[in-house]
């Protein structure tokens, strides 16, 4: 496994970030489009509605990243992350990033007093869901997941 360090992501990150936001997108068969993906991203940061996680090679490149967004659990009462973006460059795969991304989200998680991380998949990404069993995560055998467009 090649060095990779984790930290959290400010503004002057926002270069690094988009282009691993845009390629996320891709991956669940999104159009390109990083002039989106840098409004969304600066807008998040800026208004601080996410906590962004940027997993950074050796070489100083940015390899991956995992974005959490703060929201509560009303059934337990409790402050919860949803872990909705994460996203490692095909080079940096089977490497280890995955995985040091989701422990430094469990950290942070801790550190800001959650009770609990949430996270969708594609039920086609196995190899996704593989890493997150091998951490603690547990597959949700109980409750449907639904959602509704609203736009025009």
């Amino acid at each position: 496994m090649s060095a990779i360090t984790i930290r959290s992501a400010t503004l002057s990150d926002l270069d690094a970030v988009v282009p691993l936001f845009d390629a996320y997108r891709q991956f669940y068969e999104q159009p390109a489009d990083p002039v989106l993906a840098r409004d969304f991203i600066n807008a998040r940061m800026t208004n601080r509605e996410s906590e962004i996680l940027l997993a950074v090679d050796v070489c100083g490149e940015a390899v991956g990243f995992c974005q959490l967004y703060p929201t509560f659990c009303s059934v337990e009462a409790k402050p919860i992350f949803s872990l909705y973006d994460l996203f490692v460059v095909p080079s940096a795969r089977r490497a280890g990033t995955g995985q040091a991304l989701l422990r430094a989200a469990e950290a942070l998680a801790l550190e800001r007093g959650k009770v609990r991380m949430d996270l969708t998949t594609a039920k086609t990404n196995r190899t996704a869901q593989s890493v997150y069993e091998s951490l603690g995560w547990i597959r949700d055998e109980v409750f449907y997941a639904y959602n509704k467009r609203i736009d025009g």
